[in-house]
């Protein structure tokens, strides 16, 4: 752009620099720079009072105010001068353009933007930019599309991170102006655009323009940070400290002035990431390495380098303090005050370092500066033996010009050769000594053939010695540049740019040079691009909005620019002139005197034939020809370039045998001219290179898109915040602001939105006028009241466009009308008041009156109430007085009384009490004889009792013996029918054991199914073969992303891209077609295939069922045997017991007839009616109670028997035959496997005919129940019927098995005659149950008739019966044998073990071969020929499927096998059951072997050795509170528990169900203390939390899940972990249940830092959606009617920059609504998935400070928010907020607190801002810095007129108070908040109240594989 920066130190044209108290000057001034003063303003604004500005010699323009109203061409003014001393003045203009300038009204002064500015012209822009600059230390400035950046001088806290922050996503009018706002449009259009971008900064010297085009680097780095490794943004900041390094010099106007230009291009990737950069520079000041001016010095790498020369590593290049050196202190003047450490010895050694006087800068230290060059350069990959040939270098140029040239005859020089410095060079250049001291004196001269050496004189010597010294480090400065655009190189082709532009400004001093002329040359080429691009965007707008407007002749420098590079031009010339044998400067400017007099901007000075004048844009500047040719040239000897391309050193060599060629840049639009011939007369001179780099630079400027940044430096004497105006005001002329000004004046600067401009002026127009509906139409109005010429406005599409001054005339008539409503008002008001005064006084009046008669009356009343009370009271005295004396008196007698009466009742009393206790005495004695002669008499009364008993009692004894015996006869005749009894019992009891088993075998059934569905799934893989050409359609997916990546990241050039993309197309077309063709075969393939299959699926079913009803059928006939070799052993035993229970009974036994005799003995072969009657008959005989060994057995036996027999009664009815000839099923005629359908109906036949057994046997069992009170008769009763229930659920399950297979297959004919079958069996079944229902009722009345018999024989003495112990000791013998059992039983166990554990290893290499084989038949589907895949299909399936039944009867024999063992193990158990058991219990019943109640044969039975014996009662089991699991179903239980937990199923769930159940698992591998397990466990559970949380970061619900869920297992982890701190809350049981073998502290804190991270995660998001609604929500939303936040004047905004129109993400007035949903959204989200309140707490903690913090930081960078109304609106809104943390209950937990900062800023900005409010406003801000409260009442403007600003002195008071809170405050000199600051996270342990033995797995989650302990 143009740094136009105009330091003028002797101007030659002085008359239109001298400025007088008159206005013609100013004419003059704005004549001279093409511009015309506008006066948009008719005649009539310039009444009395109106505010002017006119002209002054100190402050350029100086405010005034009219006296009197302009007339007749007198215009009168007061002014205050500098002295404060007001002045009137008096003059005439010849015409109204003469007329000084309007000032803008008060409202308007301070706006952000100049063009915002009503009245538009110089002393308007200079103002406002000093009050901004000076008042509210606002150092930035909008002018349309430029920025202004004015220097402070001094480091201010707006560029931190913060800032950055606040700035990214808004458009420049959003914020307060800043370079941050201007390279975010840059990043932004470029973005939005597509297209590359460059900003320009420009100014003078000391300007700040280095400082200015860093920073925006710095925003570009942060914002478009890359995400590779080799983080390109931190080098490019690093490349700062290198360039300013050898670049930088001090000069006379700045410490740190740049003199090269640079142009750096920041490369960006397609995601707009930073991916390189290219640095170009342009014309770099080599004179100053051999020349400084006086106060100045040489570049500040030479001052570093020799501040190090201490260094051991620098000691050979033998350097001293920077004073030594004569290129670098050509004029020392040594300070007195400065340290010995900082000059570092003595200061007169080098002569390259000792001409400017000046070695050393205040504030700056070499030594730290040289570190930080040393590390940039480590950083940016030069390496220390590089950084050492570099300084290597440098010191030679520095001895270089110490080198001593001596004068020899006049026409030669000569150097010593024991010159020092000469040595010294050639050591650090690698060099001869001979070959430099030979051509620093000499010259080559070529004549024809003939080369002649020729001395060179002293002067020639020096010269060429110079030249060698810039020669040199101009190449080492191309090289370090050449290096640092290597380490910024992009590693691929970028996609967009944007360019830095930090040039020279306009420069001219006393004696100007060719450095001057180029300078000056390249800016008016910038200021010619600047006008053409702001005249183009000022019409655009006005195009777009469609109105009509006069074009502006802006002013073209186009002729100057032709004066110097046209042909015979300036350049051009010069050219000719250098290749001309004996051209001179003279001959020369003789020459552009001739060629360039027809120019106007060319001059020949007067006085002078040595120079000549070019009249720039900024100024004209007369030039000194001296030196052109020779800088122009650039000539250095070429023996000198042989020597030094010579050099040992490596890096002399190769910055003198590369091409001659500028640093690498990178052309974006043409390319590079090709490089030209090497020879003398081809080169290329300096101004032809610089004309050409600057052309390239113009072509890259163009095809961009321009922001402009103007630098301005405030003052001479770099005082901060010090303001010159008249320095100001050259800068502002030469740099183009003033330009845009004048073309914004030109047009329409003021420009309203329709909304606006109604809201602002409605006061000026009636109510009628207001047409709501359409607000152009009411503006229209509004201005037709107010303006009459149509020309001052314009209506377009969306805005109306004012002439200069039109606002601030809109705003005059708005205040004088609300002047007139405020008078109004004031009018009634003061009546009101005074009306209330009156009313007042009066009321006062009557009141005093009132309350002093009052008085009186109260104080006679007084002495009245006193009279009277003196009255009363001497009446009381003297009573209470007698009462006294009274009651004393009564109170003596009344104690002489008590004490006499006392002693006369003690007295009596005593003796009553002796006589009582003789009479005592003598009753006891006489009851103790008493008693003693009664004991006597009983004891012989007892012993004669004894003796007569026992005598009875043996005769009753042989009594009962003879009975005994002849029971024993009986019991011979009813032997069979006893044993009939007994088997029944004993046979009952095995049903109900066998209907147990029966149970299991459904759960075994269970499992096989699913072992055949496992069989199936193998099979329907085949079918999935379709997925992996999905998975190749992934993979060509995945390999197009890989591309794009590939061609982002990598170095590949553009060819190999393309032919990456060419192949990866021809391969996804080839895979393609490949699937296409697949999938063809595939789905013809499986068309023919599922034919087949649907039958083959049905015979394997049908086979495994038939499997499965086979093995019942063995183990039902087996069971059937073992039950009759059991009958008949017991039914042995009871006869043994019968016949000693025989001889106890003797001859009174009961008497029976001898029919009865005939008929028990008969009672086997007797029909059913006999039967029944001998049963009823032992039935009397047993009796209820059934005490004896075996008794319910034997019920069980007697039916068992019975049953036996009813089995082998042939049923004679024709019917019975009939059926029973039916039952045969059909095969069909056409089977294609006969024999599976055989097989499968000779199944059904056995399990009908099994069915048909049980169905006896349950009936036998409910018919055994007898009618009588015995419960346990009741109990079996009821476990009857359940067994029945079972049983008729197992047959519904065989039905719906048939049904399903049934309607699986409806067209198969087969099937369906199976069924038909299968239902005939099924009515056979119900006929075999009735019949079963008719024996149940012939047993149940067997069973009556023995019990009557029982009793009828003995009564209720049953306990008569094992009288002598016989069944005892039966009880002992079986015992013994029951030990045997049991021993068989466990050799037996561990057999049958080790035959399951074979079996289960050939099942599974079994399922592993089928697996190898269904692959392979996958694969050859796959890679097989296409012509035959159905008939490898066909042959596949057929073999698998003959395998398979192999296998599956293979399975079947094992699985009856292992039934067979199952039932044997069983059967020892219940033997040990009914001996160990039954008599343990007995045996302690009532204390004797023989009495009791019968046990409970259902209680767990146990042996002698402790074993627990397999029981059949389902009691309630004890849970541990732990998961048991199989370590190869672990990944299983993460994918439930974890990856496949989506958060609207968890969150149906226990809140922290996951954590419960992971947890319960951990206790288990605590339990089994298997440390590799838990291991494994946890860190399956971290990767898996981790895993989710990367996957799904962006899902609100699963992150707050997963918070959730790892925080309850961390508080389950500490609460469980044994440790005393945390069991204070835990039950008895909680604490059994902690962790034993692990301590898992240190997973504890994993699970916190995992905690943590996704707390951070969960806050992220919430940030990210609030972000939007913060600023419209709590600044921008106007809730409150009537306090528009509108402001006057700017509302122009920047319509001729590319600025985004981007509207709010969302409508201020439902922003806040949207927020508060938001955050309530939030809230029920963390309480839905159990989130602990304290952790909630800080969650809002935290979105609360973000919120303030977002809206404080806008609202510091907002001047347009800081006025009265907006504060009230503010605090309105946030009011909102505080009422949502009431609401949610979070007010008590501080959430509120953290909006302190933002409530504080709106009560500022409310305040009432007077002097007395000082220390109240300082009280109220405590949470604001005083940064921020400094800011906010800097950018305070009132809303109106009526509003006074806040006084300057108001501001320093504040400011002044507010240091004594900032002493030791660091963090009180911040501006912005911390946006990125995080409240420190605690997670407060929170112990839980759930047991874990409660918690169950939900059917939700498929964790069968979870076995609860």
């Amino acid at each position: 752009m143009m740094p136009m920066v105009i330091r003028r130190v002797e101007p030659y044209s002085g008359a239109q620099h001298q400025r007088r108290p008159s206005l013609n000057p100013l004419v003059e001034r704005y004549r001279i720079l093409g511009v015309t003063l506008q006066h948009p303003c008719h005649r009539h604004y310039y009444m009395a009072g109106a505010r002017v500005w006119i002209p002054d010699s100190e402050q350029v323009w100086r405010c005034a105010e009219l006296t009197q109203d302009y007339k007749d061409r007198l215009v009168t003014v007061i002014y205050t001068d500098g002295q404060g001393v007001e002045r009137t003045n008096e003059f005439k203009v010849k015409s109204d353009e003469e007329l000084p300038p309007l000032r803008n009204p008060d409202i308007l002064i301070g706006e952000n933007d100049l063009t915002s500015l009503s009245y538009l012209h110089e002393p308007a822009v200079l103002y406002n930019l000093q009050v901004r600059f000076c008042n509210h230390n606002a150092i930035y400035t909008y002018c349309g599309i430029v920025l202004v950046a004015i220097n402070p001088y001094e480091e201010l806290p707006i560029y931190g991170p913060d800032t950055i922050g606040a700035y990214r996503g808004h458009s420049m009018g959003d914020l307060d102006p800043h370079i941050f706002a201007v390279a975010e449009e840059a990043f932004t259009q470029m973005e939005r655009d597509n297209k590359d971008q460059s900003i320009i900064v420009s100014g003078e010297s000391g300007a700040g323009k280095t400082v200015s085009a860093k920073y925006a680097m710095r925003y570009f780095a942060s914002v478009g940070g890359s995400d590779s490794e080799t983080q390109i943004e931190k080098k490019i900041l690093a490349s700062n400290p290198i360039m300013e390094a050898i670049g930088n010099a001090k000069t006379t106007r700045n410490d740190n002035s740049s003199r090269f230009g640079k142009y750096i291009e920041l490369d960006f990737t397609q995601k707009y990431n930073i991916m390189g950069a290219n640095m170009r520079t342009y014309l770099l000041e080599k004179s100053r390495v051999v020349f400084q001016a006086q106060d100045e010095r040489n570049y500040h790498i030479f001052y570093q380098l020799c501040s190090a020369s201490s260094d051991e590593k620098l000691k050979h290049l033998r350097l001293g303090p920077p004073e030594s050196f004569h290129y670098m202190n050509q004029g020392l003047q040594e300070d007195p005050k400065r340290s010995s450490k900082t000059r570092q010895g003595h200061q007169q050694t080098f002569h390259y370092l000792n001409q400017g006087h000046s070695p050393h800068i205040d504030g700056v230290d070499d030594a730290a500066d040289f570190q930080e060059t040393r590390r940039a350069f480590m950083l940016l990959g030069i390496n220390e033996a590089a950084q050492e040939q570099i300084f290597r270098i440098l010191a030679g140029i520095l001895h270089l010009g110490n080198v001593t040239l001596e004068e020899d005859n006049g026409d030669s020089s000569t150097i010593d050769s024991k010159d020092e410095s000469l040595h010294i060079v050639a050591e650090l250049l690698g060099i001869p000594v001979e070959d430099i001291q030979k051509w620093l004196c000499h010259r080559k001269i070529v004549s024809g053939r003939e080369v002649f050496t020729k001395p060179m004189t002293y002067t020639e010597a020096t010269f060429s010695r110079d030249a060698l010294a810039k020669h040199i480090y101009a190449k080492l400065f191309d090289w370090i540049v050449s290096q640092i655009n290597k380490c910024f190189a992009a590693p691929a082709k970028p996609f967009r740019f944007i360019g830095v532009l930090d040039i020279y400004g306009f420069e001219t001093f006393v004696i100007n040079s060719f450095e001057q002329f180029c300078i000056n040359y390249a800016n008016e080429k910038l200021q010619q691009q600047f006008n053409q691009h702001v005249f183009k965007l000022e019409q655009e707008e006005y195009v777009k909005e469609q109105i009509e407007w006069e074009f502006i002749n802006f002013y073209d420098n186009q002729p100057c620019i032709d004066l110097i590079e046209s042909k015979l031009g300036i350049l051009d010339l010069l050219d000719e002139e250098c290749r001309m044998p004996k051209g001179s400067d003279q001959s020369w400017v003789e020459k552009l005197y001739d060629k360039c007099k027809k120019w106007e901007h060319f001059s020949k000075p007067r006085l002078s034939n040595t120079s000549f004048l070019i009249a720039h844009f900024a100024d004209k500047v007369g030039y000194e020809c001296a030196g052109f040719l020779e800088k122009n040239r650039d000539t250095v000897s070429e023996e000198q370039i042989n020597i030094l391309k010579s050099s040992q050193i490596n890096l002399v060599h190769a910055l003198f045998t590369e091409k001659d060629h500028r640093a690498p840049t990178k052309v974006k639009v043409l390319p590079v001219a090709p490089v030209q011939s090497k020879s003398k007369q081809m080169k290329k001179t300096v101004g032809s290179q610089f004309r050409d780099s600057l052309s390239l630079l113009m072509l890259t400027l163009n095809s961009t898109t321009p922001h402009y940044v103007r630098c301005i430096k405030p003052n001479d004497d770099k005082m901060a915040f010090t303001f010159d105006p008249t320095r100001a005001i050259q800068q502002l002329r030469a740099c183009g602001v003033l330009e845009t000004v004048r073309i914004s004046a030109a047009g329409y600067p003021s420009r309203w939105t329709y909304n606006e401009f109604s809201s602002r002026y409605r006061v000026l127009c009636n109510s009628r006028d207001i047409k709501r509906n359409d607000m152009r139409l009411t503006c229209q109005k509004i201005i037709s009241n107010m303006i009459d010429d149509e020309d001052k406005f314009k209506f377009g599409r969306t805005k109306i466009f004012f002439r200069a001054g039109q606002v601030a005339y809109m705003e005059k008539l708005r205040a004088d009308r609300l002047s007139a409503c405020g008078v109004m008002i004031q009018k009634h008001v003061r009546m009101y008041l005074h009306r209330n005064r009156f009313r007042t006084m009066r009321k006062a009046a009557i009141v005093i009156q009132k309350y002093s008669r009052g008085m009186a009356a109260r104080r006679q009343a007084h002495f009245m109430r006193q009279t009277a009370a003196a009255i009363k009271i001497q009446a009381c005295v003297r009573g209470w007085v007698k009462r006294v004396q009274y009651r004393r008196l009564v109170y003596t007698v009344t104690q002489l009384q008590a004490y006499a009466r006392g002693k006369w009742a003690r007295q009596r009393f005593e003796h009553m009490r002796r006589v009582r206790a003789a009479i005592v005495i003598q009753k006891n004695v006489r009851a103790w004889l008493t008693k003693r002669r009664y004991l006597k008499a009983m004891r012989g009364i007892i012993t004669t009792q004894g003796l007569v008993r026992c005598f009875l009692a043996r005769r009753r004894l042989k009594k009962l013996k003879i009975e005994a015996k002849s029971v024993e006869h009986q019991k011979k005749l009813n032997k069979g029918l006893e044993n009939k009894i007994i088997s029944l019992q004993q046979k009952l009891t095995e049903l109900k054991n066998e209907n147990v088993h029966i149970k299991g075998y459904k759960e075994e059934i269970t499992n096989l199914k699913g072992h055949l569905v496992e069989m199936k799934a193998t099979e329907v893989q085949l079918k999935n073969s379709i997925n992996r050409v999905n998975e190749l359609e992934a993979r060509v997916v995945k390999l197009t992303e890989e591309l794009e990546m590939e061609r982002d990241e990598k170095m590949d050039v553009l060819t190999e891209k393309e032919r990456a993309e060419k192949e990866n197309r021809e391969l996804v077309e080839r895979l393609n077609a490949e699937n296409a063709r697949l999938t063809e075969e595939l789905s013809v393939a499986q068309r023919e295939e599922s034919k087949r299959e649907a039958e083959e699926l049905l015979r394997r079913k049908f086979e495994a069922e038939k499997q499965q009803l086979f093995m019942e059928n063995a183990d039902e006939k087996l069971a059937y045997q073992r039950l009759l070799k059991e009958f008949n052993r017991l039914e042995q035993k009871n006869d043994l017991l019968e016949e000693q229970l025989a001889k106890h009974k003797g001859n009174n036994a009961h008497k029976r007839t001898a029919s009865n005799v005939s008929n028990l003995s008969g009672a086997s072969d007797a029909p059913t009616e006999l039967v029944r009657d001998d049963a009823s008959e032992f039935s009397s005989i047993i009796g209820d109670d059934d005490i004896g060994y075996g008794s319910v057995r034997s019920r069980a036996s007697e039916m068992s028997d019975s049953s036996r027999n009813l089995e082998n009664i042939e049923w004679g009815s024709p019917s019975n035959k009939a059926n029973s000839s039916e039952i045969k099923i059909q095969v069909p005629e056409k089977v294609e496997d006969i024999t599976l359908v055989l097989q499968l109906q000779n199944k059904v036949r056995e399990l009908e005919k099994e069915r048909r057994t049980l169905a006896k046997q349950i009936d036998h069992l409910e018919s055994s129940s007898s009618p009588v009170d015995d419960p346990q008769h009741a109990q079996e009763l009821i476990r009857l019927q359940e067994l029945e229930m079972e049983n008729a659920k197992l047959k519904d399950d065989l039905n719906r098995l048939r049904k399903s297979i049934a309607d699986a297959e409806p067209q198969n004919n087969r099937v369906q005659e199976f069924m038909k079958q299968f239902e005939a069996l099924q009515d056979e079944l119900e006929r075999r149950r009735e019949e079963c229902i008719q024996l149940r009722t012939v047993l149940a009345n067997r069973a009556h008739d023995l019990r009557s018999l029982t009793q009828t024989s003995y009564g209720k003495d049953v306990d008569i019966v094992n009288e002598d112990g016989e069944l005892a000791l039966a009880y002992q013998t079986q015992k013994q044998v029951n030990r045997q059992l049991e021993e068989e039983l466990k050799a037996e166990k561990l057999r049958h073990r080790e035959t399951e554990t074979e079996y289960k290893g050939e099942l599974e290499r079994l399922r592993r071969d089928n697996e190898r084989q269904q692959k392979l038949l996958a694969q050859n589907l796959t890679k097989g020929d296409s012509s035959n895949p159905e008939t490898l299909l066909q042959s596949e399936i057929m073999r698998l499927t003959s395998e398979n039944l192999n296998l599956q009867g293979q399975v079947d024999s094992l699985t009856e096998q292992l039934k067979k063992y199952k039932r044997s193990l069983r059967a020892y158990a219940k033997k040990l059951k009914e001996a160990g058991g039954t008599g343990s219990k007995r045996s302690s019943a009532q204390g004797s072997p023989y009495g009791g109640d019968p046990p409970d044969l259902l209680d767990v039975a146990t042996t002698n050795e402790g074993e627990v014996l397999p029981v059949i009662r389902k009691k309630e089991r004890e849970y541990m509170g732990m998961f048991e699991y199989d370590r190869r179903e672990e990944m299983q239980i993460i994918r439930v528990l974890i990856y496949e937990l989506k958060p609207r199923v968890a969150v149906t769930f226990l809140p922290g169900l996951p954590a419960y159940i992971l947890f319960m698992c951990i206790r288990h591998t605590d339990h089994i203390n298997d440390d590799e397990k838990v291991r494994s466990l946890l860190n399956n559970i971290v990767n898996g939390v981790k895993r989710v949380i990367k996957k799904r970061h962006e899902d609100l619900d699963s992150t707050v899940l997963w918070l959730s869920n790892v925080l309850r297992l961390l508080h389950n982890l500490k609460q469980y972990s044994g440790d005393k701190a945390f069991q204070a809350e835990n039950t008895v049981k909680q604490n059994e249940q902690s962790l034993k073998n692990f301590d898992l502290s240190e997973y504890r804190q994993v699970l916190s830092d995992i905690a943590v991270w996704i707390y951070n995660g969960v806050i992220k998001l919430m940030e990210e959606k609030v972000q939007p609604l913060i600023v419209p929500s709590i600044l921008e939303h106007e809730a409150i009617a009537g306090l528009s936040g509108n402001k006057p004047g700017g509302m122009r905004g920047r319509a001729g920059s590319l600025a985004r129109e981007l509207e709010s993400p969302v409508e201020p007035q439902k922003a806040l609504d949207l927020l508060l949903k938001e955050l309530t959204q939030f809230y029920r989200t963390l309480a839905m998935f159990g989130t602990d309140p304290e952790l909630i707490t800080q969650v809002f903690r935290q979105i609360f400070y973000f919120i303030c913090a977002g809206s404080l930081n806008n609202l510091l960078l907002r001047k347009d928010m800081c006025h009265w109304s907006k504060g009230m609106q503010i605090r309105y809104n946030l009011s909102h907020l505080e009422q949502w943390t009431r609401d949610m209950r979070l007010h008590e937990s501080g959430v509120t607190d953290t909006l302190a900062p933002i409530i504080q800023a709106a009560q500022l900005l409310q305040a009432r801002k007077t002097d007395d409010d000082v220390h109240s406003i300082c009280d109220m801000c405590d949470k604001l810095t005083v940064s921020q409260i400094i800011k906010i009442l800097n950018l305070y403007t009132p809303a109106d007129e009526f509003e006074e600003r806040v006084p300057i002195t108001f501001i320093h008071k504040i400011q002044a108070k507010l240091q004594e809170r900032a002493e030791g405050e660091q963090a009180q000199a911040t501006l912005l908040m911390n946006t990125k600051f995080a409240f420190p996270v605690r997670f407060p342990f929170n112990p839980s109240s759930i047991h874990l033995e409660d918690v169950e797995l939900p059917d939700a989650l498929p964790l069968g594989m979870l076995k609860k302990v």
